[in-house]
């Protein structure tokens, strides 16, 4: 890849000086919807992802060609960085620059830059923070801005809410900013503590299934979802003296059933149990046991389709299609409405497991399934 990336480099922009950097996707593996909530969270980095090749120009002209998204050069100016229906993907890149900018650190040239991707869009493995994190770290990079880990997720985080408009929490930045080969990271999304937790698998493999439903997250019920946690968080905060939903024990959340509405007590009580689960499976898997870490997966899962309501047809089906051809455990991972499965499966069952998938989802849904074999990666990086 890093060979392609300078030829391709050279060609659109004949250069010979740039560098190559690579920004993982992630999958987060339990622990979903509650990032935003104050929840803890347990991602790991990707195989797949984002790489890009950058050198300094000698103006303030930030020149991009991305494939696939542009045939010709996306052309822009550091001083004017708005939206662009036309090219929303740049808008990306054009919020990542004005996140660095608007916290006063300075950017005295544009760069020309060449993007390509090994990830799916909109498969809920955070192509959109991929992208984030990778123009940061670049003009950190380049700009010796001295960027720690967490800031340069933080500053991700930034972008999606205030320039891209998704009330997202900070995981998805702060797993490629700060993940570590064959390691997931329990992070807690209200301190941002978190610990390095090995992830070996032993006879068993990690799975990635895409279940090719187009979404977009921004125009979903994400924010929806969001919202409802806010009203629930509203209302239980000066009676229990809560921080956030994640805070509330089982006593509390029995208790507000007859606060809420059933559809708020529902999204509470996902939120809640789903803290739980976390905490539970990162044990699980340091102690090595890999069926119970699995079985908590598929639990979160059914609180995900039962509770919060943001899975749908095409999700349960991969996931009831894995479950039924010998997964150990299964779950939606992301934001839901389309997008992404993770398993857990035997690593000498995963061609059978990987084909009777296929011809079940096929069946009823109409369209194929797409499958990753994926291992943890390191966070984003000079390649």
């Amino acid at each position: 890849m890093k060979k392609n990336m300078i030829e391709n480099f050279k060609k659109h922009f004949n250069r010979t000086d740039g560098q190559v950097y690579y920004s993982p996707g992630r999958v987060n593996l339990i622990g979903e919807h509650i990032d935003y909530n104050g929840g803890f969270v347990f991602p790991c980095a990707l195989s797949y992802g984002t790489y890009g090749i950058a050198a300094m120009r000698d103006d303030r002209y930030v020149r991009v060609f991305s494939n696939p998204f542009s045939k010709e050069a996306y052309i822009f100016d550091l001083d004017h960085l708005v939206k662009d229906q036309t090219h929303a993907w740049a808008d990306y890149i054009k919020g990542s620059i004005k996140a660095i900018l608007d916290k006063g650190y300075k950017i005295e040239f544009g760069i020309d830059l060449y993007i390509e991707g090994t990830l799916p869009v909109n498969a809920g493995l955070s192509s959109s923070s991929s992208l984030e994190l990778l123009i940061i770290y670049i003009f950190d990079q380049l700009n010796n801005l001295k960027l720690n880990r967490p800031e340069m997720a933080i500053l991700g985080k930034n972008v999606e809410n205030n320039f891209i408009g998704v009330n997202s929490g900070i995981m998805d930045q702060f797993i490629i900013a700060t993940a570590k080969k064959n390691h997931a990271i329990l992070l807690n999304t209200d301190t941002l503590d978190y610990q390095q937790i090995p992830l070996y698998l032993k006879e068993y493999s990690l799975l990635i299934v895409n279940s090719n439903k187009q979404r977009g997250l921004a125009d979903s019920k994400y924010n929806e979802r969001y919202q409802e946690c806010q009203d629930s968080l509203s209302i239980l905060k000066p009676k229990f003296g809560i921080k956030n939903l994640c805070s509330l024990t089982d006593e509390q959340l029995e208790l507000s059933k007859d606060l809420l509405s059933e559809t708020v007590y529902r999204r509470t009580r996902h939120v809640q149990t789903e803290q739980m689960r976390t905490i539970l499976s990162s044990k699980a898997l340091q102690d090595g046991h890999i069926e119970a870490f699995a079985k908590l997966m598929t639990a979160s899962h059914m609180s995900l389709k039962n509770d919060y309501e943001v899975t749908g047809i095409e999700l349960d089906t991969l996931v009831d299609a894995l479950l039924d051809s010998g997964a150990v455990g299964a779950r939606m991972t992301g934001a839901g409405f389309g997008g992404c499965v993770v398993a857990i499966v035997k690593t000498d069952e995963l061609e059978k497991i990987t084909k009777l998938t296929q011809e079940i989802y096929t069946n009823k849904i109409g369209y194929e399934p797409s499958f990753y074999s994926v291992l943890p990666e390191d966070g984003v990086s000079i390649i």
